[in-house]
């Protein structure tokens, strides 16, 4: 391996934002064809989808009934019919094993078996090794990728768009957990594609909430985006300077979130009634599902209430056939101290950002709590403790990543904004970014924390006489083994010109875009002829 050569400056792109007009979107769908572009959340437990109207403001899409979310739940009912949303939510209590849901969680995902084992107690439905070692679902008898569900997904909310604004919709800026690698971003763009929707930009949910709190208002701040939604959980440092968004540090758990607090009840509820009748109700995928619902519906109203009833009568009988009922109190008190490990987690990965970005915790002028599991009044607690001062309310904890993404997809669609109306986005990749060296060692490309877009410039010289190609397997991760973290794919350069070992020598280009995802190309240093190039990667991201 040669020297690396000095990376290319790097920069950022700035795009035209401001108040931007949904009227123009729609003049320039009557000129030239186009739709609008919308702002979609694509959320674990629910989505949501948002545009700008003609007066400048964000606005959410209505879905059925007046909701301004759709459940992120895809099924194969008993008829066969696949269905999305509200409809596959009301079948899934009876439907387990071929509802999907959390698929969030699961797309650009390698199966392992010690973590496919730690997920199955958070999902009913079946999880196999697919193609190019993926994780992959099974309903009905069909196999389907995640990129596939969540294309349905995609699909659906791209459909209650276009009946809510009453024009077609082509493209979309869509936002993802900001602790997402590579993988997973292609996986996400891929589902779009799937479903005749160009994605333009994947944002990061914490950078969309921050654009939702600070868009327009003229600000000189350095907030933190505490963001514990359904599934997920991230943090970021962001300096707002008008409207200039720069993300200092991010980091996160894509393992934690509502699901982790919901099945801590369910637990509860299980345990206690085992112990009560000495009846084990996990073997029961039905009653589970009825009672992880239940649980979730406690956890909420326990944000608003200090203890709440659950009763549920006919769960179970008895050896002698007596039906069986839960009727069990679970006081907020009982639920804090059971999550407290929980809870403790969001705050060791809070302290770990500020000791990135170099800050202490008095020198964050505001705190964002976005996500519906930060409206559990203990989450809010920890923070203000940690923190200094309580969380902001200057933010909807539901609705700020989807209209953040809505602000951001005007602003690419509208033309000759005035100065005062940009909008720049200054993010950074969650995970360093490398190769794997002879000595299984991870040589670092791009470092946690590095700025997006970036580029970097690496010289290798062949090691054998006669090589003929040139192999790079890159992998995202911290560890400093690279097999331990995530694979991205295996890069091979081949037609490499003969010569001697240490005499053909290849530049490498690493090109970081401004979604936070990886392309590679080179040329012969010599020759100044690019050399051939494929990509040998798990079909995750791309089935």
């Amino acid at each position: 391996m040669g020297k690396s050569t000095k990376p290319v400056k790097e920069t950022a792109e700035i795009l035209p934002r401001g108040r931007a007009r949904g009227l123009l979107g729609s003049r320039r769908e009557k000129e030239n064809g186009q739709g609008m572009i919308i702002g979609i959340d694509l959320g674990t437990t629910n989505s949501a989808a948002a545009y700008v109207d003609h007066d400048g403001r964000p606005r959410l899409v209505r879905a059925a009934g007046g909701s301004h979310t759709l459940p992120s739940i895809f099924a194969i009912d008993d008829k066969g019919r696949e269905v999305v949303g509200f409809e596959a939510r009301r079948q899934w209590q009876l439907n387990p094993h071929n509802t999907v849901y959390g698929a969030k969680r699961l797309i650009g995902r390698q199966f392992d078996e010690g973590f496919i084992e730690s997920l199955r107690k958070y999902f009913t439905y079946e999880l196999v090794e697919g193609t190019g070692g993926a994780v992959e679902v099974v309903l009905q008898n069909k196999q389907f990728t995640l990129a596939d569900i969540s294309a349905k997904l995609l699909g659906s909310i791209r459909d209650l768009a276009e009946e809510h604004l009453q024009q077609k919709v082509t493209e979309a800026v869509v936002t993802v957990p900001a602790y997402y690698d590579d993988l997973q971003r292609q996986s996400v763009k891929a589902a779009g594609h799937q479903v005749g929707m160009e994605i333009n930009r994947i944002i990061n949910e914490p950078t969309a909430a921050a654009l939702a709190y600070g868009y327009g208002r003229q600000l000189s701040e350095r907030v933190v985006v505490f963001d514990l939604g359904g599934g997920t959980f991230d943090v970021s440092v962001i300096e707002i300077r008008d409207n200039v968004f720069e993300v200092v540090a991010t980091d996160g758990d894509l393992f934690l979130g509502g699901i982790n607090f919901d099945q801590i009840i369910l637990n509860e509820i299980l345990t206690t009634f085992h112990s009560e009748h000495g009846v084990d109700l996990t073997t029961e995928p039905a009653t589970l599902q009825r009672l992880r619902d239940i649980a979730e519906q406690c956890k909420v109203d326990l944000s608003d209430r200090t203890e709440v009833q659950i009763s549920v009568p006919f769960v179970a009988f008895s050896e002698a056939g007596d039906p069986l009922d839960i009727n069990m109190v679970i006081t907020r008190e009982r639920f804090e101290e059971l999550t407290k490990d929980l809870v403790g987690r969001t705050i060791e990965v809070c302290s770990g950002v500020l000791e990135a970005a170099e800050l202490k915790p008095d020198q964050i002028d505001e705190v964002l709590l976005v996500g519906g599991q930060s409206r559990m009044p203990a989450v809010a607690a920890a923070c203000e403790v940690f923190f200094g001062k309580p969380p902001s309310k200057g933010v909807h904890p539901d609705e700020a990543v989807a209209l953040g993404a809505a602000i951001f997809a005007s602003a690419l669609q509208t033309e000759g904004g005035s100065a005062q109306s940009d909008v720049t986005l200054l993010d950074v990749i969650p995970m360093a970014i490398g190769i794997e060296g002879a000595n299984g060692k991870m040589f670092r490309i791009f470092s946690k924390n590095a700025p997006t877009p970036n580029s970097r410039r690496l010289t290798f010289t062949t090691s054998y006489d006669g090589q003929k190609e040139l192999v790079m397997r890159i992998f995202q991760g911290d560890h400093t083994q690279a097999a331990e973290n995530q694979f991205l794919g295996e890069h091979v350069f081949d037609g490499l010109r003969p010569g001697k070992a240490g005499q053909v020598r290849v530049e490498t280009t690493f090109d970081l875009s401004v979604d936070g995802i990886l392309s590679l190309h080179a040329r012969d240093l010599e020759t100044q002829k690019a050399v051939r190039h494929s990509l040998r990667i798990s079909e995750a991201a791309f089935v």
